[in-house]
């Protein structure tokens, strides 16, 4: 059906139509548009959300779980689908809304100027039945006129008293008239004729052809609404294959869950390598108490101590001591004397002389003091949670041979550092040989540089080895000696095992002890054998000794001399120099070398000691 025959008087109701479907298109546009910021709002917050649950974060914190690992990855595909819905909202952006606003205004412009010439074949047809209708009131005018000069001639013209001059007068009227109203008539039949060909022309060529066109218009508008819904369509078409990736990504990281391998992993992630506590000796406090049974009381007092009377208070003290300092979880302190320096030599060392000896020889106290003594000791050789693991929780500075970690922690960090140093080291191997080889090509090649530009290169490039081999170095002496720490606990654990009621890798307390004094000088209890019958107490200390001596990181001066007559001390001269291999821990003491390579602790009050600034290699224990 066409609108130009069934419709060739509806020009109004095709104009609104017309403007209607314009509307309609730009309407769908802004459709178009609010739902491509919807997708661009989406995937901006899903990105938010991605960024805000999976921080930056360094290359030690990455997560090792599998839940995490499957969070993180579910992240990563949802970051993806969010790229997908940007990917959405671009192609809504370019191929649908773009296109729409400029088809709408194209149609604009077709349909003004449709509308134009329809305007315009109508008023030419208006002017055409103004003509004729200006034409037609002309030539009834003429006519009445032509009636009554006709009406007038025959009057005179019957009138006896009427002169022949009127007559001839009204005859001359009468043929004007008859004249001008014929002229009129004719004018009147070519504007009608004129008029009914335009009509016709109007009604059958023009404004068929006109709504022709505005037909063809809409129809293509319809079209293109088509077209642009199916876009809209194939925008999420184009990324359903790459969101079922993301989504299949998402239920393969959920599958990767293994709750066993977390479990493995919290066990490699927190076990610090020591070992469970052993069995608590049974201490009796009954010894002291006057006995009125028969003889034949059961006593459990060992008749070792039941011999030796009440201990001595300053041994009580000493033994409450080293029930504080249980639990050191992090390996050995070094040898330094358990007792404290002397004092510097002055006028009254008679009387430093005095207490010293009252300090090592202390007098005894009543046995009263024993059950106190006992108390004290019930009440400190309750495990408690050492001072180091507290320290981690509060997030204590690391330091660089990582003793602030449990064994096992320790082990684990000491390895990874010693991977990245030997990495490095390649680095600058291959960057040694890349400059040799390039120089060797200047040498033969002298046009293509100077060798000796390469020589401070590689200069710094050989002393960056030398610094990483003595790193490296460094860090496996740590790694061995934990290692050899882990492998003597193991064996002590074994033997343990083996002795449950003996407690040989025990302090006499039965936990262990963080002051090395008491862990290294106090005998331990093995089984009697026939060709050892006294064992070396320091048997065991011998093997966390470190292979490779200390390195210097400063020199003293003995401002007194020192005899060095207990165990662990070195003897100096006056005036003596000697090499500083330790810094005083607090304790007043400082660990010095001679030149004769013997090694020992001097007290810190009795030498004058300067550190090297750029001194490497200073140990420091916890």
């Amino acid at each position: 059906m066409s609108w130009g025959t069934e419709l060739w008087d509806q020009f109004e109701n095709l104009d609104k139509h017309t403007q209607w479907g314009i509307d309609f298109v730009e309407r769908y546009a802004k459709f178009v548009k609010e739902r491509l910021d919807v997708e661009q709002t989406y995937a901006k917050q899903l990105r938010n959300l991605v960024k805000k649950y999976c921080p930056k974060r360094a290359k030690d914190e990455e997560p090792r779980f599998t839940s995490c690992v499957s969070f993180y990855s579910i992240l990563g595909e949802l970051n993806d689908y969010a790229g997908q819905r940007e990917v959405v909202a671009e192609e809504m952006s370019h191929k649908v809304y773009n296109e729409l606003m400029r088809y709408s205004q194209e149609l604009k412009a077709e349909r003004k100027h449709h509308l134009q010439e329809g305007r315009k074949a109508q008023q030419f047809l208006d002017h055409c039945w103004k003509q004729m209708d200006n034409s037609k009131k002309k030539f009834e005018r003429e006519c009445r006129e032509a009636e009554k000069a006709q009406m007038t001639f025959d009057r005179l013209d019957n009138d006896i008293n009427a002169t022949k001059s009127e007559v001839e007068k009204a005859k001359a009227q009468l043929y004007l008239r008859t004249h001008m109203a014929d002229e009129s008539k004719n004018e009147y039949a070519a504007q009608l004729q004129n008029f009914n060909t335009e009509q016709w022309k109007h009604f059958n060529k023009s404004i068929p052809h006109i709504f022709k066109n505005l037909q063809n218009m809409d129809e293509r508008r319809t079209v293109k609404l088509g077209e642009t819904y199916r876009s809209f369509a194939e925008a999420e078409r184009r990324v359903i294959p790459i969101v079922s990736k993301c989504l299949d990504g998402m239920v393969s990281a959920a599958k990767s869950v293994d709750e066993r391998r977390d479990s493995a992993i919290v066990v490699e992630s927190f076990k610090s390598g020591f070992e469970p506590p052993g069995d608590f000796p049974f201490e009796d406090f009954s010894q002291n108490l006057s006995r009125t049974g028969s003889d034949s009381t059961i006593s459990n007092t060992p008749k070792a101590e039941r011999d030796l009377g009440p201990i001595p208070r300053s041994e009580a003290k000493q033994t409450i001591g080293r029930s504080k300092n249980k639990l050191w979880l992090f390996g050995k302190k070094p040898k330094s004397p358990s007792f404290l320096p002397p004092p510097p030599p002055s006028s009254s060392s008679s009387s430093c002389h005095q207490r010293s000896a009252s300090q090592f020889f202390p007098t005894p106290r009543f046995s009263s003091d024993l059950v106190s003594h006992y108390l004290s000791e019930i009440k400190t050789t309750i495990p408690k949670i050492p001072q180091n693991i507290r320290g981690l929780r509060r997030g204590v500075p690391s330091l660089e041979d990582f003793s602030h970690l449990p064994p096992e922690q320790r082990r684990k960090r000491l390895q990874q550092k010693i991977d990245e140093l030997n990495r490095e080291l390649q680095k600058e191997t291959d960057q040694r040989d890349a400059l040799n080889k390039m120089k060797d090509v200047y040498e033969k090649n002298p046009q293509m540089g100077d060798p000796n530009s390469l020589q401070p290169k590689i200069s710094e490039t050989i002393c960056n080895m030398q610094k990483l081999r003595s790193e490296i170095h460094k860090n496996e002496s740590w790694l061995s000696e934990v290692e050899g720490k882990q492998s003597s606990r193991g064996d002590r654990r074994h033997s343990a095992d083996n002795h449950h009621h003996t407690p040989g890798r025990e302090s006499p307390e039965g936990s262990y002890t963080d002051d090395t004094s008491q862990e290294h000088h106090t005998p331990r209890h093995r089984p009697a054998q026939p060709a050892q019958p006294n064992p070396d107490p320091h048997e065991f200390d011998d093997e966390f000794d470190d292979d490779d001596p200390l390195p210097v990181i400063g020199h003293c001066k003995a401002l007194y001399s020192f005899d060095g007559q207990n165990e662990g001390t070195l003897k100096m001269a006056e005036d003596e120099v000697l090499y500083v291999i330790e810094e005083d821990k607090g304790d007043g003491w400082t660990r010095a070398r001679k030149q004769s390579g013997e090694e020992g602790y001097v007290p810190t009050s009795y030498v004058e000691i300067t550190i090297e600034k750029n001194s490497k290699g200073a140990v420091t224990y916890i």
